[in-house]
């Protein structure tokens, strides 16, 4: 009676490291390290600093200035965890003419380095931005 009892457990383990084994349990990655191409992620950038413009309070528009680091991870989306340096332009809110505005120099200069969490799903063009954390550069 005593070994009928650890019978059924054990048979459970062997199948579970047999299985594991095998591969049929797939790893659970988290982030991964990206290359620093802005090109590739163009449309995930566009859509944070759209974002952070309309979010911030500044007389005038930010830009991204480069891309520092890019993290990604599949889930239902695809999750991107970027951190980037912006810059203050010469263009104000309410300009219409916005798509190459220069940066601002001297007094009005403001860069910011901004992390942030960024949730898309590429393929319906669907973007929301998670968090954002952003520090004086």
């Amino acid at each position: 009676m005593g070994i009928r009892c650890w019978r059924n457990p054990l048979l459970l383990l062997i199948a579970l490291v047999l299985s594991a084994k095998l591969g049929h349990f797939q790893r659970w990655e988290g982030f991964q390290e990206q290359p620093m191409s802005k090109k590739n992620m163009n449309s995930t950038l566009n859509f944070f600093i759209q974002s952070y413009n309309n979010a911030s309070n500044d007389t005038y528009l930010y830009r991204v200035q480069k891309l520092i680091r890019s993290q990604m991870q599949l889930t239902t989306g695809v999750e991107y965890i970027v951190t980037v340096k912006i810059g203050r332009t010469k263009c104000k809110r309410n300009d219409t003419s916005n798509s190459s505005c220069p940066l601002q120099s001297k007094k009005l200069r403001k860069s910011l380095i901004c992390e942030s969490l960024i949730y898309t799903v590429p393929w319906i063009n669907y973007f929301q931005l998670w968090n954002n954390s952003c520090l004086e550069a």
